[in-house]
């Protein structure tokens, strides 16, 4: 499939600081003698005072009061850059230089505005995925393993006796393939075993040629994500064994992290859409909205998980959604052919969806129909499924989590000297 890493739409305007001065006022001198029988004037005629006693008694005009900078309020230049996220970085990190230096190269590389909003939005994630570890730990990392093995033992058939023998040996770290496997905390000590079982193993490939966990480092970004973005955009570092490999260390997945959250355009009115759309998918939020306002219209209810096409992985296959039945019924009322909407349906992953014709009429078609603008951004309702997930949850769960830490992060914004 052709992939297509759209750029940041670098519009972070400032605002300026508002004037809420107030003009001093100079106390006057009146004559303290009053007639006995006049009443004294509400409002005397103050006597001149002299030049030297005027000067005297006039107040300065008081500095603005400083405000914070605001979420979207740029500032401009590296230095600039490094000093606000010098501010805004938790005090408490282990090697916080180290993570400072990661998330200004990932925003330098990438050209991404250094704004308080962009800056705690990747801190927000990091956060939430690892709480600041560079190499996180997954509990239970080694049922994991040994449960995804004897899955593909079963699957394609292999001599267990074979196995459990290649197993006993000594891998290229000097320890056997079981003890490495029974050590096993991290996501990047996995993909090395993982690596070493493709090339030394007797059924290598099918024991390791498809890693069963896809997303690492301390962003949790996904490899396939990794290797379509360094198609179309320079990755600032020299890579060392692998690109998958550069996935699971610090700097790499904040890096591609930071890229997947910030680098691409939209029209959300809330950060929270964007954390949602990491977790779901780019645009997520976008389809999402259109899945919701689609059930109100057919009478239907729709999943509103953000997928108006059915996908292998992340190739379109033909298989109709029921997104695509329901949209189909209004054919006649959006002036469009099915073949049309279907070419359109199929940029849903892109910034460029929101300008086909099928969004547009559909949307024009809603608001009219409804009475009232529909919604154009909505939380996906997706159940969260993977080896290294062992609670109930969902992408708007993870969506409210990592917006709660980005409201906390942006109540630090820091002054500008």
């Amino acid at each position: 499939m052709r992939v297509c890493v759209l750029a940041l739409l670098l519009a972070a305007a400032g605002s300026a600081f508002a004037d809420d001065t107030a003009s001093a006022v100079a106390d006057a001198l009146f004559p303290e003698a009053v007639s006995p029988t006049q009443p004294p004037t509400v409002t005397p005629t103050p006597a001149p005072l002299p030049a030297s006693t005027a000067s005297a008694v006039a107040l300065p005009t008081p500095a603005p009061a400083p405000r914070p900078l605001q979420p979207n309020q740029a500032v401009v230049g590296d230095k600039d850059g490094r000093w606000l996220l010098d501010k805004l970085l938790p005090r408490d990190i282990k090697d916080r230089a180290g993570w400072s230096n990661d998330i200004f190269t990932a925003f330098a590389a990438l050209k991404i505005p250094y704004t308080p909003s962009y800056y705690c939005a990747a801190m927000a994630v990091i956060a939430q995925e690892s709480t600041w570890q560079s190499d996180p730990v997954v509990p239970g990392l080694p049922t994991i393993v040994w449960g995804e093995i004897d899955k593909r033992i079963h699957r394609f058939g292999m001599p267990r006796l074979v196995v459990q023998a290649a197993f006993a040996k000594s891998s290229p770290d000097g320890r056997s393939y079981n003890q490495r496997i029974d050590a096993l905390r991290t996501e990047r000590q996995m993909n090395a075993l993982f690596e070493d079982m493709l090339t030394e193993l007797p059924f290598g490939q099918q024991l390791a040629g498809d890693n069963p966990i896809r997303t690492g480092g301390p962003m949790q970004v996904g490899v396939d994500f990794a290797t379509a973005h360094t198609k179309v955009w320079p990755y600032p570092y020299k890579i060392e064994r692998s690109l998958r490999d550069e996935v699971f260390t610090r700097r790499g997945s904040v890096y591609f992290g930071t890229a997947h959250l910030l680098q691409y355009p939209t029209t959300y009115t809330q950060m929270i859409y964007r954390f949602a759309d990491y977790n779901a998918g780019r645009y997520a939020s976008r389809n999402a909205a259109l899945q919701g306002v689609l059930g109100k219209l057919t009478h239907q209810t729709l999943k509103q998980d953000g997928y108006l096409m059915s996908y292998n992985g992340t190739v379109p296959t033909n298989a109709v959604t029921d997104s695509q039945r329901a949209l189909f019924t209004l054919t006649s009322q959006l002036g469009l052919s099915r073949a049309q909407m279907l070419a359109d349906l199929k940029q849903e992953r892109y910034a460029a969806f929101a300008q086909t014709q099928t969004y547009t009429r559909f949307y024009a078609y809603a608001d009219k129909t409804l009475g009232k603008v529909q919604p154009r951004e909505a939380l996906p309702q997706i159940k969260l499924v993977s080896p290294k997930i062992t609670r109930k949850l969902t992408t708007e769960w993870f969506a409210k989590r990592v917006d709660g830490r980005y409201q906390a992060c942006l109540a630090t914004s820091p002054v500008m000297p």
